[in-house]
């Protein structure tokens, strides 16, 4: 269309064929972020607190030896003597603190899963927020150029006119002073592309060019969605709630680990022990085995409240992680009716940007016709392209507000 021949060329600029695309440095991002790694050793440090949770429904083997010197023989002990033992336990009943406390690390396993989920959720974002950027000043460079260009055959066409005696000098150096302008604006334009590539880059975990990209994903605008279905999706989907909910089944089960205290203590143990008269055992002349099979059973009657402090800690956390869950959800559900308001106020503006470049264009045509006849002067031409450009400049910046807020809501709803 003719109304957008301008605007529709510089947002749609053909791309070369190895140019990257928005999923392409997602991808890269997920791969080569060292944030991820990180966050990949913490569920892996996780997963080693689930074995050592388990651990406990293993037996536990122990061996000592343990050589003596006293200061003359006694009836029951020699100057010289020495103990080697060996032992193996097995812990029968400790009022379920094994079996809490290895249901609380799957928990929190599942906790680091969904916690690494979100972020990787977040780095999506940020690379799809990082490329708009450099759309929206790709853009933004080229409107400043095609504004540019205009100054300049104006200014041309104002030295041609000064010559002949059609203006005067004064009005030639207005036009001189928004064609400077402009070239300042190129160059800020320029160099605020050259910027957020490198951020882009810096997002993705590996360097950019400009020729590398690929800005297809911004042909097509984003369509109308629906706030019920990405509501129920969000409340379904978001990590950070489901990690909340985890993290409260796992208090749950380490005020149930604490309450075991209550319990009394089953051992099953077996042990070997050698009793030898010489400090390397086996080389004395006495030598004496002993097998013996134990039953031990403890109950710790009173230490101080100690229990029931941490049988009450455990149970606040949980509370107080309930609180937590509960101003998230009315957080996240509020941020994203805002986000759903401001995407259909940005699809509005996206139609009325539209029709003030066609005012714009019909303006700048009009007028350029008469002060091609002396009917205007340079001003109203100055002024003309001027509402033209500003109408380019805010129909690039209203599309950049519907992605931004499309990307937010995909990621409100992790969508990514």
């Amino acid at each position: 269309m003719k109304v957008f021949s301008v605007v529709v060329g510089i947002l749609l600029l053909a791309v070369p064929s190895f140019a990257l695309d928005l999923a392409e440095m997602q991808s890269t991002a997920l791969a080569k972020r060292e944030l991820i790694k990180r966050n990949m050793i913490n569920l892996e440090k996780s997963e080693k607190d689930l074995l050592l949770a388990r651990a406990g429904y293993f037996p536990s083997v122990d061996i000592s030896y343990q050589a003596n010197a006293l200061d003359e023989d006694t009836l029951l002990e020699n100057r010289e003597n020495s103990v080697f033992r060996g032992a193996v336990s097995w812990n029968v009943f400790n009022g379920f603190f094994d079996k809490y406390q290895i249901e609380s690390a799957e928990l929190l396993t599942e906790v680091e899963k969904y916690q690494l989920q979100g972020i990787k959720q977040d780095i999506l974002r940020n690379v799809a927020v990082r490329y708009l950027d450099v759309y929206e000043r790709r853009a933004n460079l080229e409107v400043a150029r095609k504004n540019f260009e205009t100054l300049e055959k104006i200014y041309q066409d104002g030295k041609n006119r000064l010559e002949v005696g059609l203006i005067d000098r004064n009005e030639l150096l207005k036009i001189k002073v928004d064609l400077d302008n402009s070239d300042i604006q190129v160059e800020a334009a320029r160099a605020g592309l050259e910027k957020s590539v490198l951020l882009l880059g810096r997002e993705i975990g590996e360097e950019l060019e400009l020729a590398q990209l690929d800005f297809v994903d911004f042909k097509k605008h984003p369509t109308q969605k629906n706030l019920a279905e990405n509501m129920a999706l969000m409340l379904t989907n978001r990590s950070e709630l489901l990690a909340l909910g985890k993290l409260i089944d796992a208090s749950r089960f380490q005020a149930k680990s604490a309450e075991s205290t209550y319990y009394p203590k089953v051992n099953l143990v077996g042990s070997y022990q050698n009793l030898d008269d010489e400090y390397i055992n086996g080389r004395g002349d006495l030598n004496q085995d002993e097998l013996r099979a134990q039953l031990q059973v403890s109950v710790n009657l009173y230490q101080g409240g100690a229990t029931r402090e941490a049988v009450a800690k455990a149970r606040l956390e949980s509370m107080g992680l309930q609180y937590d869950e509960k101003e998230l959800k009315d957080t996240l559900q509020t941020e994203l009716r805002n986000l759903h308001i401001d995407f259909e106020v940005s699809l509005r503006n996206i139609e009325v940007a539209r029709g003030s470049i066609e005012q714009a264009e019909e303006n700048l045509r009009i007028t350029r016709l008469k002060y091609n006849e002396g009917l205007q002067r340079e001003s109203e031409l100055l002024d003309a392209v001027a509402n033209l450009s500003r109408a380019q400049f805010n129909y690039v910046a209203v599309v950049r507000v519907a992605f931004l807020n499309h990307y937010n809501i995909l990621r409100a709803i992790e969508a990514f």
